[in-house]
């Protein structure tokens, strides 16, 4: 993930200060351990700053709104105590050369600032620090003690100290390029590696592409470098010098080209990113600066937290899966031993038909059945009498008869909740990749489902922060905030003939498409008896699916399904109005009739859809 380097930190804050400062702050709202977005509002509009101190990815820009879910946060409502109702009047640099960027808070612009966020970009070692006006720490969302940093603690009542300074020499357009060529070649070593050792302010995508448009290799040793190579890469540094002084960026995002092999040296190739500076390998945008850095990292985030909680679920319905089998095993082998109830009271009346044959001492008793005449071997108890051994099998049979009429419905409930599982299980093995912000909220919906059914998940996005007491409902609602709520949609296809094919993703998007979104006029697949996704055949009054259409939407239902690795599998389809749900019946759950079977192909899948489906 690229880093959001010393220019990136001026770009940005140039962009927000000409068009947010002075602005009223109205909301504070934490969604993440991680990130916060504070409500800003002009003369001109509403918009909201994004504070994230991630360690990989920490940035500040003009986001989007933040989800409809509460906020648990203690570090927000402390901000928002403090700041609600006050005006940013100061947004700058906490000195030259310092990822460290300053909001001054005051009640209206002019006056003294009243409170000061310290937005502290430092990799790991990322930071925001709400600071009186006494220069006191009043809360930061990390309390960094001793213990953990003797060289500078972070914690509430202490005086704000400043993050200690670099060692690096402080690049400046005044310098010449003798007196930069002669600490770049000062100990021998590669370009990337000397630049980034020897100056300040630089981070090792900014140097790659810098070193990419004086078309440059990574590796090549400063002893290596001919004059002209020199001036090419001096003319870089020197445009790069200009641009933070005059704050004349050029942003976009940068591609490395299809064809490009991920570590080898190629010139004019710039590593997937952005760039504030022009340089690379362009893919054109309109975006603005604050839309770019806002996608940027957003997407990697949620590409790192959908790694993350696909993980989590996976490990979780895993053990949650291997612990039901092992019950329905143990209920199977109990089920099995009920089947000899009938033996022991078979034994029982055997042997008290034939008493006088019983005699204490006495290991087995060979007697005819009643019905077959055929011997029958009775295994005794030498210590008890006939009639005690008799009454022993009297129990066993009893014993038996009663637990397998207990244990009937526990093995029925026990193989529904693994069916459901599994169901489950195998949707997660389908989100092998993240592509877009769908496939998270996707996700987090099946997280979410697991939670109400009491698996002892917990959100993400809140079980990683000590959470606030609150009593009573919390007062929480979209139209006084401002706040989207969002919601994961089905995968879309269309048939042979154009018409559209509705995939449903998790159990939710499942219970929907049935439920809800299927007319009298389409028609519904699953695989049969094997957990897989809910599949809709819209169409439209009069039309029909011919067998290409039908045949079509069974390789879905199959790909899409538990046997997606199979080279045939049974799918069922019928019309939506005969699928229901039965009463009390988990998500996703369904029962239907009036079905027909056709054999899905998952294999032709690549083929017809023409590009690679290893995920949902």
């Amino acid at each position: 993930m690229q880093p959001f380097d010393y220019t990136t930190l001026l770009a940005v804050c140039c962009e927000i200060r000409s068009q947010w400062v002075p602005a009223r702050l109205e909301q504070v709202y934490q969604w993440d351990r991680h990130q916060l977005t504070i409500g800003l509002r002009t003369l001109t509009g509403r918009g909201w700053l994004t504070l994230c101190w991630h360690p990989q990815a920490a940035h500040f820009c003009m986001g989007d709104a933040p989800p409809r879910i509460p906020d648990t946060f203690t570090f927000s409502q402390q901000l928002h105590h403090q700041l609600v109702g006050l005006a940013l009047v100061g947004m700058y640099p906490i000195a030259p050369w310092e990822r460290v960027l300053v909001l001054q808070f005051a009640h209206r612009p002019g006056e003294a600032p009243l409170w000061t966020v310290y937005v502290e970009i430092m990799g790991k070692y990322s930071n925001v620090i709400l600071v009186n006006g006494d220069g006191i720490i009043v809360t930061a969302a990390h309390q960094v003690s001793h213990s953990q940093s003797r060289v500078r603690s972070v914690q509430t009542g202490q005086p704000y100290e400043v993050p200690p300074e670099l060692t690096q020499v402080v690049p400046h357009v005044t310098e010449t390029m003798q007196r930069w060529q002669s600490r770049l070649t000062l100990i021998p070593g590669s370009l990337k590696k000397r630049i980034l050792q020897t100056y300040r302010g630089l981070s090792s995508a900014l140097v790659e592409s810098m070193l990419d448009e004086a078309k440059l290799d990574y590796n090549q040793f400063t002893d290596q470098l001919d004059l002209d190579q020199w001036q090419r890469l001096f003319g870089c540094w020197e445009s790069w010098l200009s641009t933070l002084a005059t704050a004349d960026h050029l942003w976009q995002f940068t591609n490395p080209p299809p064809t490009a092999p991920p570590v080898q040296f190629r010139p004019g190739w710039t590593r997937s990113g952005y760039s504030v500076m022009g340089w690379g390998t362009i893919q054109s945008t309109t975006l603005t600066l604050q839309n770019l850095i806002d996608q940027y990292y957003k997407k990697h985030l949620h590409e790192q937290r959908f790694d993350q909680l696909r993980v989590q679920l996976g490990q979780k319905i895993s053990a949650v899966a291997a612990k039901l089998r092992t019950k329905a095993q143990l209920f199977d082998e109990q089920l099995e031993q009920a089947e000899q109830a009938d033996a022991y009271r078979q034994y029982a009346d055997l042997v008290m038909a034939n008493l006088q044959m019983c005699q204490t001492g006495l290991c087995q008793l060979s007697v005819p059945d009643f019905e077959s005449g055929c011997s029958v071997k009775i295994p005794l108890d030498p210590n008890q009498s006939g009639i005690q051994n008799a009454q022993a099998f009297y129990k066993r049979h009893q014993k038996l008869r009663r637990s397998r009429l207990a244990v009937e419905p526990l093995r029925t409930a026990v193989y529904l909740e693994l069916g459901y599982v599994e169901a489950v299980e195998s949707m997660l093995t389908q989100f092998n990749r993240y592509h877009d912000e769908n496939d998270w909220l996707a996700l987090v919906e099946i997280q979410q489902e697991l939670i109400q059914q009491g698996y002892g998940l917990e959100k993400s996005t809140h079980s990683q922060n000590k959470p606030k007491r609150t009593r009573g409902k919390t007062k929480h609602t979209g139209k006084d905030r401002g706040i989207v709520d969002e919601s994961s949609q089905p995968l879309q296809y269309f048939s042979p003939n154009g018409f559209e094919v509705l995939i449903g993703r998790n159990n939710r998007q499942n219970d929907r498409l049935t439920g809800r979104t299927a007319g009298d006029y389409d028609l519904w697949f699953h695989t049969q008896e094997i957990p897989g996704s809910h599949v809709l055949l819209r169409l439209p009054p009069g039309a029909v699916a011919d067998t290409s259409d039908l045949q079509f939407v069974a390789n879905l239902a199959a790909y899409y399904s538990r046997a997606r690795q199979s080279v045939q599998v049974p799918v069922v389809y019928t019309q939506p109005r005969h699928v229901y749900k039965p009463k009390g019946a988990k998500p996703g759950m369904v029962i239907y009739r009036h079905e027909r079977i056709i054999w899905g192909q998952p294999q032709h899948v690549h083929t017809i859809l023409g590009r690679d489906n290893n995920g949902m």
